[in-house]
C-alpha cells in the first residue's frame, strides 16, 4: 500500500479525497434545497447517500491518521499555514459531525435510519397513528438538528475557503499543491 509522498499524493488519499469531497458537497446542495423548499422525497435520498458517506470519512480519517498529513509543496508564511490547518481539520471533524448529527437527529425525533430503503434503526412508531413516529426526546432531536443545520452552512464556507485556497496556490503561487491532488 502505497503512502504519500511530499511530492505525490497516493491514489488512496486522492480517491478518499475526491469522494468525501464529491459526496459532501452534493449532500450540502441537497440539504440546502430540501430546507429551502421543503422537498420532503429527497430526505430519503439525503438520510442514505448520509449514512454511506459516514462509512466513507471514517476510512478517510483512519487513513489519514495512518498516513499523516501531507507536507506543504513550498514555503508559506505562519498566517498562512495556520489557517490552512485550521480549515483542514474544520474539514475533518466537519465531514464526520455532519452525518453523525443527522443521524442522531433522526434517531432522537423517532424517524429511525433507513439506508436505500433498508431498516438500520427502526421508527418508534405511534401505536395511535402507524403513520407517525414518536420522538425518543424532542431536545436531543432539537438539539442534533441545530448542530447538522449550522455545522452545514460552516461546512459550505469551509469548502469554499479551501477550493479558494487551491485555485491560490495554482494560479497565484504556481506550486504543485492542487496537482498533485489531481
Amino acid at each position: 500500500m502505497k503512502l504519500d509522498t511530499a511530492d505525490q499524493l497516493s491514489a488512496i488519499t486522492k480517491m478518499l479525497h475526491w469522494l468525501v469531497a464529491i459526496f459532501m458537497i452534493a449532500l450540502l446542495f441537497a440539504g440546502v434545497y430540501m430546507v429551502e423548499t421543503e422537498a420532503g422525497w429527497l430526505y430519503p435520498w439525503h438520510k442514505s447517500f448520509g449514512f454511506l458517506l459516514l462509512f466513507i470519512v471514517i476510512v478517510r480519517v483512519a487513513w489519514r491518521i495512518k498516513n499523516g498529513w501531507p507536507s506543504p509543496v513550498g514555503q508559506y508564511s505562519t498566517i498562512e499555514l495556520s489557517l490552512s490547518k485550521f480549515i483542514h481539520w474544520l474539514l475533518i471533524l466537519g465531514t464526520l459531525l455532519l452525518p453523525i448529527s443527522g443521524l442522531l437527529m433522526s434517531y432522537y425525533a423517532g424517524h429511525g435510519i433507513d439506508m436505500f430503503g433498508l431498516e438500520v434503526i427502526g421508527k418508534n412508531i405511534d401505536p395511535e397513528n402507524p403513520e407517525k413516529a414518536i420522538a425518543h426526546s424532542k431536545a436531543l432531536a432539537s438539539f442534533f438538528h441545530s448542530v447538522h443545520h449550522w455545522s452545514g452552512y460552516i461546512i459550505i464556507a469551509a469548502v469554499t475557503l479551501h477550493v479558494v485556497g487551491a485555485l491560490k496556490h495554482h494560479f497565484v503561487d504556481k506550486d504543485e499543491t492542487m496537482k498533485r491532488m489531481l
